[in-house]
């Protein structure tokens, strides 16, 4: 079953080539996708200014600044959903895009209707459409540990001022599988598994920096971490007390 979005879906494409900007919004304005097109950084800080996108399709190799820097400006300071487009499939680029928070990856060249099936998937699992940080809905299922609340129906990490701290996806559900089993060791097998979404590889290596973000986010002191722990040659375990 597709997402189904009560709006239309509103696609920024950030690229330099201009016949890839407009075969693109051509061709997902067929399937009720509403999408802008930028050549960079500068043009996408306004555009996201000035509307409330749904989600980011995100070139890798741009000029000047390149789609990793802008991918981790935006996951720094929105929530917004982000795929990126890359003619490379080394595994180097996929673990870094993991790292500063890309959503997806599509490797280039691709089948357009591939692109429409991310979307709709990235979309599917987001917590919410242009959700930027924000005060907190009092609705949903929270876990709550030490100063933070876990909302797994809003898909939303919340502080104790009540303000959402945004998560990409796989960050999501890594804290999820450590919340719902505190207190044991988890191998990178299992939190390899945890954090894989359909059509988002996860692999080894990233979880270590998946894990990094985490504590980042949870203000967990790297050098000492009181959250997670790694436990060495095993894996990790979330050591917090669940509340209520």
């Amino acid at each position: 079953m597709e997402f189904t979005p009560t709006l239309p879906i509103r696609l920024l494409i950030v690229d330099d080539d201009p016949q890839i900007r407009a075969m693109l919004a051509e061709y997902l304005s067929t399937f009720g996708m509403q999408a802008d097109g930028v050549e960079g950084g500068a043009e996408m800080r306004q555009a996201m200014a000035a509307t409330a996108y749904d989600l980011v399709i995100l070139d890798l190799s741009l000029p000047g600044e390149n789609g990793l820097s802008l991918c981790r400006e935006l996951r720094a300071q929105t929530d917004v959903a982000v795929i990126m487009l890359t003619a490379r499939a080394e595994l180097a680029d996929r673990v870094v895009g993991l790292e500063v928070g890309a959503d997806d990856y599509v490797t280039k060249p691709f089948e357009m209707r591939e692109l429409v099936a991310r979307i709709h998937t990235v979309l599917r699992r987001s917590r919410g459409n242009g959700a930027e940080s924000r005060r907190a809905a009092p609705s949903g299922h929270e876990l709550r540990f030490g100063d933070w609340r876990l909302n797994t129906t809003l898909r939303q990490l919340v502080d104790r001022d009540d303000v959402v701290v945004p998560l990409s996806n796989a960050e999501f559900r890594l804290l999820l599988a450590f919340v719902e089993q505190p207190n044991r060791v988890l191998d990178r097998e299992l939190l390899i598994n945890q954090a894989r979404g359909r059509g988002l590889d996860v692999f080894d290596r990233s979880i270590d920096l998946l894990v990094s973000r985490l504590r980042q986010k949870l203000r967990d002191d790297p050098r000492d971490p009181t959250l997670i722990r790694t436990v060495r040659g095993e894996g990790y375990v979330f050591t917090a007390t669940l509340e209520g």
